[in-house]
């Protein structure tokens, strides 16, 4: 699959029509707290925190990422592919170029979790990586904001299996996602045309980017 031409503006016509204060009682998903702490000299002060109401008891996560890669064993010399996603977020009120995401279930492991929801989405399977490469660590989306954290799942897939031929996402009655893959090489200048184009960049697939190119500057690999 192709990344789109069409400009973000134009192609989703989904908009915020109003903003106005929650009620913490009313709160769902989310809640503000106010921390009290003091400071490396003793100093007592007080911090404005987001907080999820989703992380399951005795979980150290909130979610996962996924960094799903797309090969066929057949055909070596091609550049694997990563897949992203479009979708349309209220609270930058933008069309958002993401990886697969969500939230984790009580008693499912990040990596059930991953895989669960690279499938719902996007509709492909695949396997995690092996070795320590495949669970990154716990990562803090913002810490200086939220609490919310997540790991990254590096996944493989594998396009030559009957599953992945003409893969059909399972999507609920609220998620309008759309699925699509660019050569992982080229995600750098994939990110800037997307800007350009009207999109936000999610931070894990602009940090994901920036460290692609990282490599192929320096020479790391």
């Amino acid at each position: 699959m192709a990344s789109s031409t069409i400009n973000a503006k134009s192609e989703n016509k989904s908009k915020v029509l109003k903003v106005e204060p929650l009620d913490q009682k009313d709160a769902k998903w989310a809640t503000l707290v106010k921390i009290t702490y003091t400071d490396p000299e003793g100093v007592e002060r007080t911090w404005e925190s987001g907080e999820r109401l989703t992380r399951p008891k005795d979980c150290d996560i909130d979610g996962v990422g996924v960094v799903a890669i797309l090969r066929d064993p057949s055909k070596p010399d091609e550049s694997p592919r990563i897949v992203l996603q479009k979708q349309w977020r209220p609270p930058v009120n933008a069309t958002v170029i993401e990886i697969p995401a969500g939230l984790i279930d009580p008693n499912e492991t990040p990596e059930t979790c991953a895989i669960r929801e690279l499938k719902e989405e996007c509709g492909y399977v695949g396997e995690v990586m092996d070795g320590d490469f495949g669970v990154s660590p716990i990562m803090f989306n913002d810490p200086g904001f939220c609490n919310t954290n997540l790991r990254m799942i590096h996944i493989s897939v594998d396009m030559s299996k009957p599953e992945n031929q003409n893969p059909q996402p399972e999507l609920e009655d609220n998620e309008f996602i759309e699925t699509f893959t660019v050569p992982l090489t080229d995600l750098w200048t994939e990110c800037k045309r997307f800007e350009e184009q009207g999109y936000a960049i999610d931070a894990r697939v602009g940090t994901l980017a920036e460290g692609v190119e990282l490599a192929k500057r320096w020479r790391l690999a």
